[in-house]
Parts: structure tokens; sequence; C-alpha cells
């Protein structure tokens, strides 16, 4: 989720894993795996709807980033979603925060999340300085 304000930098919507979770305490963008049969675009509003509780009313894809840590491989599709209904909670029990589009690197983000800052920024066309 990216929400902007006039003459200020895009803010991201991150979330941090839950205690008893992999990665525990560190921070993430929301999301999660694809079901069955349905399609990336159909995974990330039900997704953000199960853990968020928004709607989904605009998004669009950004990208795929495969990522190998040392005990799991994952495949990470990066949606950039600029309009949505209702208001973000964390409703599996995770801390959400906004982070200016800027300050994203100095976050406690996933290994394989990092790689998705400069397509993000070239998305919202933010270059840092």
């Amino acid at each position: 989720l990216v929400r902007r304000a006039p003459e200020m930098a895009p803010e991201v919507l991150i979330a941090q894993r839950p205690p008893g979770k992999w990665q525990a305490g560190r921070w993430e963008f929301p999301g999660g795996k694809i079901e069955g049969e349905e399609s990336a675009g159909d995974a990330v509003v039900r997704e953000l709807r199960e853990e968020l509780g928004v709607t989904v009313r605009a998004a669009r894809p950004l990208g795929d980033f495969p990522h190998d840590y040392e005990d799991r491989s994952v495949h990470i599709g990066l949606w950039l979603v600029s309009a949505w209904e209702g208001e973000p909670r964390g409703l599996d029990g995770q801390a959400l925060r906004w982070v200016p589009l800027p300050q994203l690197s100095d976050c406690d983000l996933l290994e394989a999340d990092r790689p998705m800052l400069e397509p993000l920024r070239r998305a919202l066309g933010w270059q840092v300085r």
C-alpha cells in the first residue's frame, strides 16, 4: 500500500513479522502466497483483505523477485497498491508502519524485500537524493 501527500515523499506500508513466525521481528511488505488456481492479482486482493482488512481498488504488478535464503527459497511478486477501501490493521497480530519511501532502506526489511526498493522508487517517480 502506498499513500501520497502533496509535497512529501510517498509512504509505504510495511508489516512486522509476529512472534513465533520465521524471521519474527523483521519488516516486510504485506502479502502472502497464491492459493490453488488463483491469479497473482487475485492473491494480492485476498491476502490484503485477510491480513490488513482492506479492499484493493487499484493495483499493478512491478515485477517478480526470487530470493534464496539459507533454509528456503521464495519467489515474490511486487504489486503497487495505490487505492483501497478501509483502514489497514494487522489482523494477524503484526505491527504496521507507514514509512516514507526514502527511509525504507533504513528499516530492517527481509533480504528478499530489499531488491524491490529500487523498482518501487522508479514506479513512484521518486529519486533518493
